[in-house]
């Protein structure tokens, strides 16, 4: 179950992009399982949840009050603080900057293509489905755990790689 799971593929566009199950192992014994895609977390944030779940857990346990602070700040108030820092002089700098930084940045990434560019773009792409054999995904875990990343970051590092060598 655990394994069918974590290799359930996720729905981009329509979600969800974390998913939870609780498993019933006995009647004394259950496991909350938790599964969720890279792009709306991280390990840091894997931290944050579990030791959240694990102090809401403890106190409803022992019939305690929900031990966590309220919080002082939500993503909207940020969202609505950056919307108001941007603006005048501070995104006049900001666009300045890198307007500069990207100035030599090619206007179309040119990669080698097994099939020339069309004059009009259709943004009809294919998909193309590749096995990773079990053995070298477990390598690749075992790497990212050594350098402590993620396997996201270390095949995302290993794709940066690969495109800076065309």
């Amino acid at each position: 179950m655990r394994l069918a799971e974590a290799g359930a593929p996720f729905d981009l566009a329509q979600g969800p992009l974390i998913r939870g199950r609780l498993l019933v192992l006995s009647a004394q014994e259950h496991v909350l399982l938790v599964t969720q895609h890279h792009i709306v977390s991280d390990g840091w944030s894997i931290g944050v949840l579990v030791g959240e779940v694990s102090a809401l857990y403890a106190a409803f346990l022992t019939g305690a009050a929900d031990p966590l602070p309220a919080l002082p700040v939500q993503y909207a108030d940020y969202a609505a603080w950056q919307r108001r820092w941007l603006q005048g002089t501070v995104l006049d700098e900001q666009r300045a900057f890198w307007k500069d930084q990207l100035r030599d940045a090619p206007a179309l990434l040119e990669l080698p293509t097994d099939q020339p560019r069309p004059a009009v773009q259709r943004y009809r792409g294919a998909r193309v489905a590749v096995r990773v054999p079990q053995s070298l995904s477990v390598q690749l875990q075992q790497l990212s755990q050594r350098h402590g990343t993620t396997l996201f970051m270390t095949l995302l590092a290993s794709w940066s790689a690969l495109l800076g060598r065309l």
